[in-house]
């Protein structure tokens, strides 16, 4: 045991961390980064440029300057390599639509105490997925965003070699259909998702080149009856919306639908036994808390054993790779199911 006093440094840092992000979402809302990508340029002129003033633009540029998003040199600033690779827009990796979440969930962060007390959200999902037009346009777009990275890794860890028709159970935009049906020719999905996500996703697969390929099922995956006989029946980013029954009978409908010898995929940010590592994952569970009304986290295991209950073999967990957070389990409906 260490005769060192606790060190009270890392609970300044946690508690002062919002500071850091509104620096870098006000940054990219305002237009600082997409200016910078023109060249370095003064406080004076990046405030002109984005509607600010100079004083305050120099402290928030000092500010991205410690957090390494801006390099500095005499009176000059410019986007750091990671700011000019993601966060400048029209790059082919900008995070900036993915980030945009993130501002979207920020005063709901400020009400945790709410959702604590009431186990309800902040946040009305329907604001998000259809009663606001404008909210529900940036969620499904921050959700295509972030699903393309993610669905790219996805795509790597699973073998859909043969595979001809696959559900995809609460698709939101259709991301993960149209990478996986790009991989393999042989593939047609079918989307299942609410009207109003349902519309935009037919934006985005039509933008991707892959209306042929995929099409959408408008609805809920509550109550709509799923297709059957299935190869595959993808689950990815859904079961964070769902407490522990309704995504045991969620599980129980999608394996019903597969047809003998189908691959179910899940998909999702899990947690390690117990819900309390990695943090991110266990952060992630209060997230869903707030914006979802059964909303939270599960562990990998814990989803495993309902998915083996409900009658699949051949159970699998993989990791995706570093930094990743998620992990997707995988299960085979027998032939003789």
């Amino acid at each position: 045991m260490s005769d060192r006093p606790p060190d009270p440094g890392p609970l300044m840092a946690l508690a002062t961390s919002y500071w850091g992000a509104q620096a870098l979402l006000t940054a990219l809302d305002l237009g600082v980064f997409a200016h910078l990508a023109q060249g370095a340029a003064s406080a004076a002129q990046v405030a002109q440029a984005v509607g600010a003033q100079a004083h305050p633009m120099r402290l928030l540029l000092n500010a991205l300057a410690g957090l390494e998003l801006v390099r500095r040199d005499g009176d000059a600033y410019a986007n750091s390599p990671a700011a000019a690779a993601f966060l400048t827009p029209g790059g082919p990796a900008y995070l900036g639509d993915a980030l945009g979440y993130a501002r979207d969930m920020y005063a709901a962060w400020g009400a945790l105490d709410r959702a604590l007390r009431e186990d309800a959200p902040v946040v009305p999902a329907a604001s998000y997925l259809g009663e606001d037009a404008a909210r529900t346009r940036r969620f499904v777009h921050g959700m295509h965003a972030r699903a393309f990275g993610i669905g790219r890794a996805l795509v790597a860890l699973v073998d859909l070699s043969g595979r001809r028709r696959m559900l995809d159970i609460g698709g939101g935009p259709g991301t993960y259909s149209a990478l996986f049906t790009q991989r393999y020719p042989g593939l047609h999905a079918q989307v299942l998702e609410l009207p109003a996500v349902a519309a935009l996703a037919g934006e985005i697969l039509a933008a991707m080149g892959a209306s042929d390929r995929v099409s959408l099922i408008a609805g809920s995956y509550h109550d709509t009856e799923f297709p059957r006989d299935n190869d595959v029946v993808l689950i990815s980013g859904v079961l964070h919306r769902e407490r522990e029954p309704a995504a045991r009978a969620l599980i129980a409908r999608a394996g019903a639908s597969l047809a003998r010898g189908g691959l179910l995929v899940v998909s999702d940010v899990f947690t390690d036994a117990g819900g309390a590592s990695p943090a991110f994952a266990a952060l992630f569970g209060l997230n869903m808390l707030l914006s979802a009304p059964g909303g939270g986290v599960h562990a990998d295991a814990d989803v495993a054993a309902w998915i083996s209950a409900a009658g699949l073999v051949d159970t699998a967990i993989t990791p995706f790779p570093p930094p990743m957070p998620h992990r997707v389990i995988t299960a085979r409906r027998g032939q003789g199911a």
